[in-house]
């Protein structure tokens, strides 16, 4: 059983840069940190292999640095790696991150299972793992919680969160799922782990090893864009209220928003 584990390196949250020229995130010498949704992603890709065997290899796009997040990876118990790093990549959207990525499992090949977090924390939408889906044109489940049940090379039951609880949904497989951090708790990892993730040949492919042309990766192959990027402005006035009880600051809550007619 082979699972393919889809994770993003992101900037440090009090590191993000903006390249003023193109508004899009500067990578390259930035502190970075695994997308903390993808460590869930990565834990339950090795308890699926341990429970039904196999291999899990680790896929990200990046610049060559990405290959620390690579190996934290392995760390935690992954078994190969493979980076996605050309300057051809550079400023790709989610659109022209997914079909990267999409290529590059088609290369990896010989999947049953493809787990990404459910979002990354800089850009947050969500769109990268639903995209892998499409361009492969796999069944898709979002917001897994818990896998109830697997049969390699045939169907997989999960429960997926919603609003309200959880539904209980069926895929054949192979299939995409992106996980919640409900699912699982990332282990830590041991000296064995470590030790082998320093010697653990990362796998590097260019836009071409992939076959992904130019006209579909990075800023040509991507059809958004940022426009303007500003810090908004901070908010003047507001009011403190003051009380000796809660009931106090209450009443006063209350007689405020009856004077603007809000309640």
């Amino acid at each position: 059983m082979k699972i393919i584990v889809c994770i993003k390196q992101v900037p440090e949250v009090s590191e993000v840069k903006i390249n003023p020229v193109t508004n899009t995130l500067i990578r390259e010498g930035v502190p970075s940190i695994i997308n903390p949704f993808d460590t869930y992603a990565i834990e339950e890709g090795v308890r699926l292999r341990e429970k039904h065997g196999g291999t899990v290899v680790i896929l990200t796009m990046g610049p060559p640095q990405a290959e620390t997040a690579l190996r934290q990876a392995v760390e935690a118990g992954a078994d190969e790696m493979v980076l996605l790093s050309d300057r051809a990549f550079a400023g790709s959207d989610t659109l022209a991150t997914s079909y990267a990525l999409s290529m590059g499992v088609r290369k990896i090949g010989d999947y049953d299972v493809i787990l990404c977090g459910k979002q990354a924390m800089d850009g947050d939408t969500g769109q990268v793992g639903p995209g892998i889906a499409e361009f492969l044109d796999l069944p898709l489940i979002t917001y897994v919680k818990r896998i109830v049940e697997l049969e390699p090379g045939k169907r997989i039951r999960v429960e997926a969160m919603t609003d309200t609880g959880y539904d209980v949904l069926e895929a054949p497989l192979p299939a995409v799922l992106t996980v919640v951090k409900e699912i699982n708790v990332p282990r830590l990892p041991t000296l064995r782990t470590k030790m082998r993730a320093k010697s653990a040949k990362v796998t590097v492919w260019k836009a071409t090893d992939i076959g992904a042309p130019s006209g579909k990766i990075g800023l040509e192959g991507s059809p958004t864009a940022v426009w303007k990027i500003f810090t908004p402005k901070p908010r003047s006035g507001g009011e403190i209220l003051k009380g000796e009880t809660p009931a106090d600051l209450a009443a006063q809550l209350h007689d405020r928003l009856k004077e603007r007619h809000i309640v």
